[in-house]
């Protein structure tokens, strides 16, 4: 074989392995933008168990949460390790370097409220306490998974993926408004649930605004990325 031929070769080469690992930090950020999705789910299933008092259950979605976060840190370290390793343009990997770590924060905020719900799934709470709280976590995964259409339509319609944002700060603002409501009956209703409960029951209200002030973070970046490319 000429020298002039195997440089091709080994030009030919480095393309395809450049692609392939192209393809697998994608891939990888993915199933971690998957998985912290995943994350708000169980929380949401394990929340409606214990509503009902339905504590096994309650333990066995918040054991499967707790996993699934085990596995997006894991996720996480392997597309900062493939994407600095590969030949995306530092651009692109900033981006998705960017919104695998804030979803990650998102998962490390679900991971804290399951611990708090955990303690409180024995715990004797006011139905309208319950209520909100149920309520809460079906505002959070209307909230993540908005956001997860608008992260997967980047590099589409601009003005669909700031639609998107946009409905995801609405649903962070109905959050926010279940939190004052909840507190509300807190005051009201707050002798019937003694000191220490109180106290893990304000942890997890705590924890669960975060999450849903990292979901509309992470939608306030999704729609700069909208203008920074269309401005590229």
């Amino acid at each position: 074989m000429s020298k002039q031929a195997a440089c091709s070769g080994e030009g030919q080469l480095e393309k395809w392995f450049a692609q392939r690992r192209k393809s697998k930090v994608l891939d990888l950020a993915d199933r971690a933008i998957t998985l912290a999705i995943d994350t708000v789910t169980e929380l949401e299933k394990a929340m409606v168990a214990a509503s009902k008092g339905e504590t096994a259950e309650a333990k066995k979605n918040i054991e499967r949460l707790f996993q699934v976060e085990t596995e997006i840190d894991e996720l996480r370290r392997a597309v900062f390790e493939e994407a600095t390793r590969g030949s995306l343009p530092s651009k692109d990997r900033e981006d998705i370097m960017h919104l695998v770590k804030r979803l990650d924060v998102m998962a490390d905020h679900v991971k804290d409220s399951g611990r708090s719900l955990m303690l409180l799934a024995e715990v004797t709470l006011p139905k309208d306490v319950w209520s909100e709280l149920v309520e809460i976590s079906k505002d959070l995964v209307e909230e993540s998974t908005t956001l997860r259409k608008s992260i997967e339509r980047l590099g589409g319609d601009a003005a669909e993926v700031r639609a998107l944002a946009q409905k995801v700060d609405e649903v962070e603002t109905r959050i926010d408004e279940r939190y004052l409501r909840t507190k509300a009956l807190l005051l009201k209703q707050g002798r019937q649930v003694d000191a220490a409960g109180l106290l893990v029951l304000m942890d997890l209200l705590q924890s669960l605004e975060e999450v849903a002030d990292s979901c509309d973070d992470t939608a306030d970046y999704v729609r700069i990325l909208t203008v920074t490319r269309e401005a590229g």
